[in-house]
C-alpha cells in the first residue's frame, strides 16, 4: 500500500517508520525540517509539500496537534485525492472537529476513520499502540494491515467519532488515576510507609490500575515508569490538559456530570502553569508532595 503520513513528530514520525517496516511505501510531509530528515533516515520518502505527499496515494494519516489543524490540513488535500482514498485521523481532538472532518470526506466520496491511539512514545516507536477506531465498519475491516503495522491492539468502537469517545473518555480516567495514585503515596509517605510496601499492597489489592503497576509515579517499583528518568515524558502534562480539557469539553456538549474529570483538569493546569507542560503527566505528585509541605 502506499500511504501519505502528515504529521512526523514523537508519535507520527515512529508510527510512519513502522509502516514502512511492514512493507508499505510511506510518503512523509511535516513543516519541520528535522522531523522530515529524521523520518528519511528511517525509510520514508520525505516530501516538501502536502501536494507531493498525498500524490497517488491509497491512503493519508494525519496525526496532527488539534482539531484546527486537522480540518485545515483536510481541507487542502480533499482538493488533491480522487475520491475513493481512504482517509485517517490519529490525533486525538474534539469531537466536532472529528465529525466534521468525516463530513468533509464523505463530501468527497473518500471513506474516513477517526483513530486516535494509547500508549505514548515508547508505543509509538515498538508498534505496540492501542487504536480507537470510529467509522464504518466496511471500512474498518479494509484498513486492518494498516493499523496493525503500528499497534498491538485495534478496537472498532463504533460508527464516525467513537474512536474520539473512547480516547476522551480513556483518557479522563488516566488523569483522575494518577492523581489518586499520587495522592496516596504521598499519604503513604506522610504515614512512615515506604513506596514499595504501598506498591506491593496495591498492585495486588483494590487500589490496583495501569497508574499503579505500569507508570509508577515514583522511583523503584516500576523500573520502566518515567519516575525512574526524571519524569521524561512519556506522555507530557500538557498533553494529558490536552485531553482533559476535550473530556470537559465534551461533558458539557452532552450533559455529563464528571466532577473528577473536571477537578483533574483544574490540577493538570496548574501542574502546566507551574512550568511542568514538558514534565511526564505522572509528575503531578511532585505538585501534590510541594502541596502537602515535603518532599519525599
Amino acid at each position: 500500500m502506499t500511504i501519505g503520513f502528515i504529521g512526523l513528530g514523537h508519535m507520527g514520525g515512529p508510527m510512519a517508520a513502522n509502516l514502512v517496516k511492514a512493507g508499505h511505501a510511506v510518503n512523509g510531509f511535516d513543516l519541520s525540517q528535522p522531523l522530515l530528515d529524521e523520518a528519511s533516515s528511517k525509510g520514508v520518502t520525505a516530501c516538501d509539500s502536502l501536494a507531493e505527499a498525498v500524490a497517488g496515494v491509497d491512503t493519508v494519516i494525519t496525526m496532527l496537534p488539534a482539531g484546527k489543524h486537522v480540518l485545515s490540513v483536510w481541507q487542502e488535500l480533499l482538493v488533491m485525492v480522487p475520491s475513493g482514498t481512504l482517509l485517517i485521523d490519529c490525533s486525538t481532538i474534539d469531537i466536532d472537529s472529528a465529525r466534521m472532518a468525516h463530513d468533509l470526506a464523505a463530501g468527497k466520496g473518500c471513506p474516513s476513520l477517526d483513530a486516535p491511539v494509547s500508549g505514548g512514545t515508547g508505543g509509538a516507536a515498538a508498534g505496540t499502540l492501542t487504536f480507537m477506531i470510529g467509522g464504518e465498519q466496511a471500512v474498518f475491516s479494509k484498513s486492518q494491515p494498516v493499523f496493525e503495522a503500528m499497534g498491538k491492539r485495534i478496537i472498532h468502537c463504533g460508527d464516525a467519532t467513537a474512536g474520539q469517545a473512547a480516547k476522551i473518555c480513556n483518557n479522563m480516567i488516566l488523569g483522575i488515576s494518577m492523581i489518586a495514585v499520587g495522592e496516596a503515596f504521598v499519604l503513604g509517605e506522610k504515614l512512615g510507609l515506604s513506596h514499595q510496601a504501598l506498591y506491593d499492597v496495591a498492585s495486588v489489592s483494590s487500589g490496583q490500575c495501569w497508574s499503579l503497576t505500569t507508570y509508577c509515579p515514583v522511583p523503584g517499583p516500576v523500573p520502566t515508569s518515567p519516575a525512574n528518568n526524571d519524569y521524561k515524558p512519556g506522555f507530557a502534562g500538557a498533553l494529558m490538559l490536552k485531553d482533559l480539557k476535550l473530556s470537559q469539553e465534551a461533558a458539557q456538549s452532552a450533559g455529563a456530570i464528571t466532577p473528577l474529570g473536571a477537578k483533574a483538569a483544574e490540577l493538570y493546569t496548574l501542574f502546566n502553569e507551574l512550568g511542568n507542560a514538558d514534565k511526564d503527566f505522572s509528575g503531578i505528585i511532585d505538585m501534590l508532595r510541594q502541596k502537602s509541605g515535603g518532599t519525599a
